[in-house]
């Protein structure tokens, strides 16, 4: 973002600077406006969090905090509780979450706020709704009491569980193997897994016999966890010699996830973009990582986390082709360079990523792409780029040659429709 840009969206109550507010505290802090975003950022949130001012500004507050409670329920996402306190002029607070680093780490954070009420004035941006302040905890674990309702299932990212908006601490189970049953169950939702293949999982090494024993505490010890929580016991369900997690139990954000694609998708077909992109940001939302990443080495969980890792490329792929549809290059730059962070090697968005920059005539960056998924795919797998790819550089170089032999026309732009070709 320009440093102009950065000065349209500095707020201004009562002639006095809320970005200079934001860096008189000694708390890291940042504000955010009506539309989400966030309007300033001081350099105590930078050393929390490792995001400078430049790199947030203007990007909705969920997009960067991602939020979790303890227990890995989402706590930033789009309308969330806090949002619409700040909108009442009514001040709230968390105790106690996990908010998402730069690097990657958490950081457990208590959140408290200072609402900005109708005192600031209004900009094409939107109002400043309130400032926020992340004051660093100790890791800690909080008791939640059981609660009735249906089990929420958080597997795209940190695995997690809640149910009626209170967190599920597994961490504090005592049978490991317990967690490993459930998600094994989430992967096999409403299909009966046989208890062979439980055993293969859980215990390889372990005779059937012996094998058969600790499956039966652990499913006990399960089902009791779940209980004790508040969870309806048929939740799990005995099918002959299966076991089965009965879907109408249950909402996994996994299956939310690839519903707000397909959604998305029928709505792209269609023609309703606007509505297109919608679910696709709500889905983008819902991906905070990728299918029980923590169980990376776990070949029980590999197919399904392929799976969705691919639909979430192609999600981006189709939300970057409708903001480009509305002429939005920008965003749909912004697409394609994330999807790149998840697989630099993606040839596909790399090509995307050149004509959008030629479409927002940088055909400077465009070649420079060109060159970086070059050398990508060369240090990766010691090839060269796709025919394709090459022959849209050699296009993309001609135009940029054809602009340096007449300084006074605008740099050309490719066609919408030549983005699909």
């Amino acid at each position: 973002m320009s440093d102009s840009s950065l000065e349209k969206q500095e707020l201004k109550t009562n002639n006095i600077n809320v970005s200079q507010l934001v860096v008189g505290a000694s708390d890291p802090a940042f504000v955010i406006d009506d539309f989400h975003q966030i309007v300033a950022w001081n350099d105590c949130a930078r050393q929390l969090l490792g995001y400078t001012a430049r790199e947030v500004i203007g990007h909705r507050c969920e997009e960067i905090l991602q939020a979790v409670l303890p227990n890995g329920e989402p706590l930033c996402r789009p309308n969330c509780e806090l949002f619409q306190c700040f909108c009442s002029c009514h001040p709230s607070c968390v105790p106690t979450c996990k908010v998402r680093c730069k690097n990657g780490d958490w950081r457990s954070v208590s959140y408290s706020s200072l609402v900005m009420s109708g005192q600031v004035q209004e900009t094409p941006n939107g109002s400043a709704v309130a400032m926020v302040f992340l004051h660093e905890k100790e890791e800690q674990h909080v008791q939640q009491q059981p609660q009735g309702g249906q089990l929420q299932i958080h597997t795209l990212g940190k695995f997690g569980l809640s149910s009626q908006g209170r967190g599920i601490d597994v961490d504090k189970w005592k049978r490991r193997q317990a967690i490993t049953l459930l998600k094994l169950l989430v992967t096999h939702l409403d299909r009966p897994v046989h208890r062979e293949k439980i055993l293969d999982c859980l215990w390889p090494d372990v005779d059937e016999e012996r094998g058969w024993g600790r499956l039966k505490v652990t499913m006990y010890y399960l089902r009791s966890q779940l209980r004790e929580s508040g969870i309806d016991g048929d939740t799990v369900q005995t099918v002959g010699g299966a076991y089965l997690l009965r879907r109408d139990s249950v909402w996994i954000d996994a299956e939310a996830f690839e519903k707000l694609v397909a959604e998305g998708r029928e709505l792209q077909s269609r023609g309703q973009i606007e509505e297109a992109i919608r679910c696709y940001d709500e889905a983008q939302f819902l991906y905070r990582g990728n299918y029980l990443e923590q169980d990376v080495f776990d070949d029980c969980f590999a197919e399904e986390r392929e799976r969705l890792s691919e639909l979430y490329m192609e999600l981006l792929t189709r939300k970057a082709e409708c903001h480009a549809l509305r002429q939005e290059y920008v965003e749909a730059v912004q697409v394609c360079r994330k999807a790149l962070v998840q697989d630099p090697c993606r040839e596909s968005f790399h090509c995307s990523l050149m004509k959008y920059l030629v479409c927002l005539q940088r055909v400077d960056w465009a070649i420079a792409q060109f060159r970086h998924c070059k050398a990508v795919l060369a240090r990766e797998f010691g090839v060269e780029p796709m025919p394709e790819t090459q022959r849209l550089y050699q296009e993309i170089l001609a135009r940029s040659e054809g602009k340096s032999t007449n300084e006074n026309s605008p740099p050309p732009a490719i066609s919408v429709s030549a983005l699909h070709r």
